[in-house]
């Protein structure tokens, strides 16, 4: 029972995590095509190859670990 209740939690983390990395790289990639954005002239793969980088992808683990820390926080505290 234990170790079921280990693997519903890392499965959750997992869920959770991968859940906020996709909503901040899309909030990315709709940025890069509004009005201030270069992407309406350049281009889909233009945008995506730009969003896509070492640093973003770092940005988007540490937040989306933060954010699973402080879901985490409220679901035990309500």
């Amino acid at each position: 029972m234990e170790e079921q209740k280990k693997i519903i939690s890392f499965w959750r983390t997992v869920l959770e995590v991968s859940f906020i990395i996709f909503l901040f790289y899309s909030n990315l990639l709709m940025g890069e095509f509004t009005n201030s954005g270069v992407g309406q002239s350049k281009g889909l793969l233009w945008a995506i190859q730009d969003i896509f980088t070492i640093a973003n992808l770092i940005i988007a683990i540490v937040l989306a670990l933060i954010g699973h820390l402080m879901f985490d926080f409220f679901r035990k505290r309500l």
